[in-house]
């Protein structure tokens, strides 16, 4: 529509404003220009959820049983470690969102509208449908306005769109109703924010209805996703609580049938059960994410939920965002095209000739913006690049400027697409104009080619200019004329005509420097990058194909080109397709949840606003610390603070790592666990009488457990650990071998308990329990040191690799002597000192454990069994390069 349809249509008159009674009507009628916040979570909210994990329900049952049968000790043992786990995923949570609070920036808390005649600055919450807006360079745009009136009005709109550079408004209809946001030229958007020039638009929609509402309520639909880690835990927690009271039931049956009293099978049956649930395991893993945190914050990457911690290790896409993570966030000259050549890379010696000089001062001097020193830019992010190109050059603005003074100028407008400079000079006035190619070159009658003027191909040097911007590169040309002196008057007419064209100048907002080691990594490691971004399909492509992202041939999706798409059509194509460009944030929700049906999950990064729904509905969100907006930073579970796509890659090897000792642990304690269940299980059928009572299991299972199973949360990556595919997304918790370890590792130590045990009642020895139960702990320990790496023998890792681990073995070894040697403990956990050659024996026997898993991990690494480990890396054959 046209600016006088859209004002018929609002009722409004534009060089009026509403009037005041109108205005109130309206509001009333519409309501305020006020995005709806979804309800923060309290701080008790967020302390209660802590929880709700079925595992921490499970352990709460449990210390209520303990606390019931009399065993106050567990109960309280246990009621700390599941306080524990609370006040540590609370801390985590609570600094997180106070970290968010202070992140915060205010919006445009006023705005200045023609309200019957006359400028009147209100709050920006009053603004009704019709009102007219008066827009000035730093105005955060108010709400949606279709511009009626605009004098070189430039908008950054990136939090928005995507989009890198400001872009230039205009007044006139557009043809194409279905333009995505990007594209709607004559509309300024809420939240955007003016940086040049001024402008008038009448209001076309407020608060919810703005195209920011619009997200704001794509937003309040997402919910957040399941981490992989939390989903495996509740089945796992599931799983062993039937498990534990199924144990509990037939160890008590057993019992009573054999005649043992009532109360002590009812306390080693619950013991049991107790036993057979890893208490520690909810504080091991919240430990292990805390720490992860705590060196991913080191590392750039803060994190506001803690199982996205773990979850990074599971991703199988990244779908990042391309300006400020893949790029540098900032335009950069990457060619030149002088003399009939184009340079990519150049030097001083390169720019001698006289077109080389006299562009590079036009680039100087034809410009706007100010680089007082490198890293302290100030202008359109164009200009800033144009001049710090001169300057690389060795063309100081400050002395050219000395030189040739800017004496007149014609700025840059939309219609002209070109911007004048007039300088005075020793042989008068020289006159320097920059602009788009076709504009450029239909203004020039001269080409100069060295030191000569020629005539000027057109048709060959726009070829030129259009096989540059095919590449992603923003093309500008420059030309210029020299007077007698300055034109009078100065116009576009006289000032613009008959100009000697100098050049053509490539811009584009390159890749950082680490991006593509990065998104090799990411390759290596079995996770597909994808680039989703607002930005043109040229640039788009230009950075994937540099990245690597996008293959020779790869196909670029716009948004316009899903918009077509029939049903399940971008569901069948999604896990082929590497860069999507041009897209609005529904279509972003599209393709996470495109990837998500295909079993994939999913990482989504981003900035603006237009990001922030689809990083809530991945498993994953990160948002940007540096350029990203609260938005965004709300919805995500990760932030950069660094903006930079490799610390992503980064936190993917920490969530790896976690992942794999969290495993560890299970497999540490679940061994154990099923050991001790063989140990009381197997003897009743042997007509051996109960080998524990219920206070042994229940030291082994605080003591043994908790101490070297938090040590664990320490340990090193596993080497290769990045060579490896992600876990495929339903796998399950106990897969690669696991279950295959637990039950043989658990059928051991029974058979050395139960050896034991028989042997020593056999021979006589009176205090054959004390050494069951040193036997069953020092059996743990020897596992716990050989299953800190799944394939690596523990001589190749070194014993002293993980201090906190060898230490804590240590500890529990002397912990276990004091109960057997210390007279005072002896009553306590009915146990008696053992002789020198008793105790040797009990320390000598368990080792079998240790050699038994190091025959393991030997056939792990020669390939004859668990041959599709979680540890085993892609084979080299199959890396990129």
């Amino acid at each position: 529509m046209g600016a006088g349809e859209v004002a018929s249509a609002l009722g409004c008159t534009p060089d009026r404003g509403l009037s005041a009674a109108e205005a109130a009507a309206r509001l009333a009628r519409h309501g305020r220009n006020e995005i709806r916040e979804a309800e923060r979570r309290s701080p008790w909210r967020m302390l209660a959820d802590q929880f709700t994990d079925f595992m921490i329900i499970v352990l709460m049952v449990a210390a209520v049983i303990s606390g019931f049968i009399g065993e106050v000790a567990d109960t309280i043992a246990i009621l700390v470690i599941v306080v524990l786990n609370a006040v540590i995923g609370f801390i985590q949570e609570y600094r997180a969102e106070k970290a968010m609070a202070a992140l915060k920036k205010l919006a445009a808390a006023t705005a200045r509208v023609l309200r019957d005649g006359s400028v009147a600055e209100i709050p920006a919450a009053e603004l009704v449908p019709g009102d007219v807006v008066v827009l000035e360079a730093g105005n955060v745009i108010p709400a949606d306005l279709r511009l009626f009136e605009t004098v070189v009005l430039k908008v950054e709109e990136a939090a928005l769109t995507g989009e890198s550079v400001p872009v230039e408004k205009i007044t006139a209809a557009l043809s194409d109703p279905a333009l995505p946001v990007a594209d709607r030229r004559n509309v300024a958007h809420k939240g955007t924010i003016a940086t040049y020039g001024r402008g008038r638009g009448m209001v076309i929609a407020t608060g919810m209805q703005t195209e920011l509402g619009k997200i704001a309520a794509l937003l309040s639909q997402e919910t957040e996703v399941r981490t992989p880690l939390q989903k495996r835990l509740a089945q796992f927690g599931r799983k062993l609580a039937i498990a534990a009271l199924a144990i509990c039931g037939v160890v008590f049956a057993f019992g009573l049938l054999r005649g043992e009293p009532l109360m002590l099978m009812f306390l080693t049956a619950v013991s049991l059960a107790v036993a057979a649930i890893p208490e520690a395991l909810p504080a091991v893993v919240t430990i292990s994410l805390a720490l992860g945190a705590r060196k991913m914050v080191q590392k750039n990457a803060l994190i506001r939920h803690l199982p996205a911690v773990e979850a990074l290790g599971s991703v199988t896409y990244i779908c990042s965002d391309k300006t400020g993570t893949l790029t540098q966030n900032r335009m950069h000259v990457e060619e030149l095209f002088i003399d009939g050549h184009r340079l990519r890379h150049w030097s001083r010696q390169d720019l001698q000739g006289e077109a080389a000089r006299f562009l590079f001062r036009a680039l100087a001097l034809n410009n706007d913006a100010s680089v007082p020193e490198p890293g302290k830019e100030f202008g359109d992010p164009t200009e800033v690049a144009l001049l710090t190109a001169a300057r690389e050059a060795g063309f100081e603005k400050d002395a050219l400027e000395a030189e040739a003074p800017r004496i007149a100028e014609l700025p840059f407008d939309s219609e002209r697409k070109c911007m004048t400079t007039v300088h005075r000079n020793a042989s008068g006035a020289i006159a320097f104009t920059k602009g788009a190619p076709e504009k450029i070159l239909e203004r020039c009658s001269a080409w100069c080619r060295g030191s000569d003027r020629i005539p000027l191909p057109r048709d060959e040097v726009l070829v030129t200019a259009e096989r540059m911007a095919a590449e992603g590169l923003r093309v500008i040309a420059v030309a210029y004329r020299p007077w007698d002196a300055a034109p009078e008057p100065l116009t576009p007419e006289i000032a613009e005509t008959s100009l000697v064209f100098l050049g053509l100048v490539g811009m584009i907002d390159p890749p950082r420097a680490e991006a593509e080691d990065a998104v090799k990594l990411c390759k290596t490691a079995g996770i597909t990058p994808v680039m989703v971004t607002g930005d043109h399909p040229a640039t788009a492509r230009a950075i994937a194909s540099r990245l690597g992202i996008l293959a020779e041939g790869g196909k670029v999706v716009t948004g316009q080109e899903m918009a077509r798409f029939g049903p399940g059509a971008l569901e069948d194509q999604v896990r082929d397709i590497r860069v999507y460009a041009r897209v609005d944030p529904s279509q972003k929700i599209m393709i996470v949840g495109g990837l998500q049906a295909k079993g994939e999950f999913v990482a989504m990064t981003g900035d603006g606003v237009n990001d922030a729904p689809a990083i809530k509905r991945a498993e994953i969100g990160i948002a940007m610390g540096k350029i990203g907006t609260d938005v965004a930073r709300e919805a995500s579970s990760m932030v950069l603070l660094d903006d930079n796509f490799a610390t992503i890659v980064t936190a993917v090897r920490e969530g790896r790592r976690i992942y794999d000792n969290i495993r560890k642990f299970i497999r540490f304690v679940m061994g154990g666990n099923a050991g001790e269940i063989w140990t009381i299980f197997i003897p009743p059928f042997l007509g051996l009488p109960l080998p524990l009572l219920p206070i042994h299991i229940l030291w082994i299972n605080l003591v043994t457990d908790g101490l070297p199973g938090l040590a664990l949360a320490v340990e090193r990556e596993e080497p290769a650990i990045m060579r490896r595919p992600p876990r495929a997304p339903g796998e399950n918790i106990f897969a690669h071998g696991m279950w295959q370890h637990i039950l043989w590792v658990g059928v051991l130590i029974g058979a050395l308990c139960v050896g034991t045990q028989a042997w020593a009642i056999h021979n006589g020895i009176e205090h054959w329990q004390t050494m069951v139960f040193t036997v069953l702990t020092l059996c743990q320990m020897y596992h716990v040191i050989a299953i800190r790496s799944e394939r690596e023998s523990l001589f190749r890792i070194g014993f002293t690799s993980n201090l906190p681990l060898l230490g804590a073995v240590l500890l529990t070894f002397l912990l276990q002597l004091a109960i057997i040697y210390v007279p005072a403990f002896n009553p306590i956990f009915k146990t008696r000192p053992l002789a020198p050659d008793e105790l040797a024996f009990c320390v000598l026997l368990p080792a079998l454990v240790f050699v038994g898993v190091e025959v393991e991990k030997w056939m792990v690494r020669r390939g004859w069994i668990y041959r599709t480990g979680a540890a085993s890396p892609v084979p080299r054959a199959a890396l990129p390069g």
